[in-house]
């Protein structure tokens, strides 16, 4: 199988295959969702202290923040997914 990585900004990549979601960030209940990965040490900030625009949730429990629109990421996880099912 081959590993397909995701551009999520500034040169950082995740590997499509541990994505399990791509949300907004701007509900409250994201944002203590957030702290809380923060706290179990399961937060990864790729935002290079810009504004976060997506958060990716993996299979490993981890939260990574992006500065990336979410619809952008969805886009490029698409297009992984597209090329694997040729």
């Amino acid at each position: 199988m081959k590993i397909n990585f995701i551009n999520i900004g500034f040169g950082n990549v995740v590997s499509s295959a541990r994505i399990i979601a791509i949300l907004n960030p701007g509900s409250r209940a994201l944002k203590r969702f957030k702290d809380e990965a923060k706290d179990r040490g399961k937060l990864v900030d790729a935002t290079e202290g810009k504004k976060v625009r997506s958060i990716i949730l993996t299979d490993s429990d981890h939260v990574i923040l992006s500065a990336i629109q979410t619809e952008t990421l969805l886009n490029r996880f698409l297009e992984i997914k597209n090329l694997e099912n040729e």
